[in-house]
């Protein structure tokens, strides 16, 4: 690869100052940045702090500097000095070289290995309900931020926790037995998610009409909610659980492994894998040997009740419930067990956490608990806080069944790609099976697209059907925009045409462009690395994508008839498809040959 642009004038400039002024250089008053749009350039050096050592004003400064720079550095073309800015443009020459480079390079984009081990958990769903389209932006998310860290050179471990145990599941069990009459999947028809959640909405209609039931009878509303028949039976199915019942495991294996296969089906059509999975069911004792530990260092203190709490309002938060005095523990209690759990095993560096932001305090308090316990790799925990995902007709809720479903969302998707795609008349003589293919590739691509372009902190809105327009900052644009290319580069192939570069064709001011763009990708995904955020590679493919539909606008490129330049404005659009795909695999998006 040639010396990035920026690092080649810092060095250029360092040297032209030294052979001026006969001194040398401290780093600090070196600045370089790329130049602002309303000005020509590449880079621009920043003069000002320079004054120090040339006793010169700004401008005479940046002009000296700028005819140094020109006599002994051949990478740079041209220089413009504006006040105390000297904006340098590098030659045809460098930016050809610099695309040679980005050809040559199997891996651009990727960094170098770290060593450093990081293990990042989501999903993590209840075995109550089916996967929904809030649990889509938490998939999206982890999928593609560990795609992130491994381009950034660290060792990536996804991990998945399934909530498979606590008062939620007793819910829908008890609903099952209470009104299923033997239902399963099979019976049914419905995948097994779906059925388990239709009894977690049953329950709560139930609960809901119970509580009316005793309010009218005289009790109050926090009373009422307290003693419903239901919610006394569903905690006492949970001491039973935790006390091994028999009939009450056996109900809850077969209803977990009903919902395990829906999982696993919704997972696939994602394009959603892990490592490991695993179960809070078997997780949450490493917590309750954690809590008697916290006892017996006086961090945590025991109740009369026999809850166990620790108190942390010294610290500006609250008092955290650990144990109930029913001996049940809570999510806090597995947590802090599954983090030492994998700690140890793993000897990991740091370990992410991709959890809605309505659990920010809990990992507040997650992490000061380990600290307290005496754990130096608590600092290594990180919570990426996402916001929610809203409709244009406002927030879900589970427990009333007016969640958006993430299978009927992405089947919605496929039928709006099909129609689209069928619509625009170019795929006549595809077979059924890579129609088939191209839908699913458009749906999921514009979906995936159009969730992970929002910086994750930032709740966002989801309109299916603007994800799926095939112009502006969607997913179908860009994937439009590769198979654009890909049939240029059929065609020159068709016709003996073969992509190369050569000292006769040196690019343009529009190429240039693209080769700047281009040339920026490893720096932008060492960005995104750092701030976990897909948006900014998702932004950014957007870009070049569109900074190539303009060119592809203005140039004709398979009429031309140099040889040498058509060859490489071939290299050129070939590069532009390989970083693009480069760059939307970290989202988890193909891109089509053919649209």
């Amino acid at each position: 690869m040639t010396t990035s642009p920026d690092t080649l004038l810092l060095s250029a400039a360092r040297k032209a100052v030294e052979n001026l002024y006969h001194t040398q250089v401290p780093d600090a008053l070196l600045q370089v940045e790329p130049t602002r749009k309303d000005f020509e350039g590449d880079y621009t050096l920043v003069v000002f702090p320079l004054l120090k050592i040339t006793h010169s004003s700004p401008e005479m400064t940046a002009k000296a500097i700028g005819e140094e720079l020109l006599a002994h550095c051949p990478e740079i073309g041209s220089y413009n000095a504006v006040k105390g800015f000297l904006n340098v443009c590098f030659s045809p020459l460098y930016w050809q070289e610099t695309l040679q480079a980005i050809v040559a390079d199997a891996q651009y984009g990727t960094l170098p290995a770290t060593g450093r081990q990081v293990m990042i958990e989501f999903s993590s769903p209840n075995t109550n309900k089916p996967l929904h389209l809030g649990h889509i932006r938490n998939n999206l998310l982890g999928w593609s931020v560990s795609r992130l860290l491994q381009e950034n050179g660290h060792k990536v471990m996804r991990v998945n926790l399934v909530n498979d145990r606590g008062i939620h599941i007793c819910k829908s069990m008890l609903a099952w037995k209470k009104c299923a009459n033997g239902e399963t999947p099979a019976s049914s028809g419905k995948k097994g998610d779906h059925l388990v959640g239709d009894y977690y909405v049953a329950f709560n209609n139930l609960y809901v009409q119970e509580v009316k039931d005793l309010m009218a009878q005289g009790m109050s509303e926090d009373e009422a909610k307290k003693n419903a028949p239901s919610l006394k039976e569903a905690q006492a199915m949970l001491v039973g659980w935790e006390n091994n019942d028999p009939e009450i495991r056996a109900l809850w294996t077969m209803m977990n492994g009903w919902v395990y296969e829906g999982f696993d089906q919704t997972y696939k059509n994602l394009g959603i894998s892990f490592d490991r999975t695993y179960y809070e069911s078997q997780t949450y004792l490493f917590g309750k040997a954690l809590v008697q530990k916290g006892l017996d260092m006086g961090i945590f203190v025991r109740e009369a009740d026999g809850s166990v709490w620790c108190d942390l309002t010294a610290d500006g938060l609250d008092r955290k419930l650990l144990l109930r005095g029913d001996g049940t523990s809570v999510y806090m209690t597995q947590d802090l067990g599954t983090a030492e759990q994998r700690f140890e095993e793993y000897k990991l560096d740091e370990h992410i956490y991709v959890v809605g932001n309505e659990q920010n305090y809990h990992f507040q308090v997650l992490k000061l608990i380990l600290e307290k316990l005496g754990f130096p790799w608590a600092k290594s925990i990180y919570h990426l806080s996402y916001g929610m995902v809203e409709l244009p007709e406002g927030k879900m809720k589970s427990r009333e069944g007016t969640v958006v479903d993430a299978d009927d969302l992405m089947e919605n998707m496929y039928n709006t790609a099909k129609t689209t795609s069928l619509e625009l008349g170019r795929i006549e003589d595809m077979d059924e099976s890579e129609q088939d293919r191209l839908f699913r590739m458009l749906s999921l691509g514009a979906m995936k697209y159009f969730i992970l372009k929002v910086d994750p902190r930032k709740t966002m809105l989801f309109d299916p059907k603007e994800s799926i327009d095939f112009n502006g900052n969607t997913g179908p644009f860009i994937q439009y925009s590769h198979a654009r290319i890909c049939s240029v580069l059929r065609k020159a192939a068709d016709q003996g045409i073969e992509p190369g570069i050569s000292a006769e064709a040196l690019p343009s001011a529009k190429e240039i462009r693209l080769i700047k763009l281009m040339e920026t990708y490893p720096s932008k995904v060492a960005e995104a690395g750092a701030a976990y955020s897909p948006a900014l590679i998702a932004n950014y493919a957007y870009e070049l994508a569109k900074e190539f539909n303009q060119y592809y606008h203005d140039t004709p490129i398979l009429k031309e008839e140099n040889k040498a330049l058509l060859c490489f404005r071939l290299e050129l659009i070939a590069a532009v498809a390989k970083v693009l795909v480069k760059a939307m695999d970290i989202l988890g998006i193909e891109l089509p040959q053919r649209m």
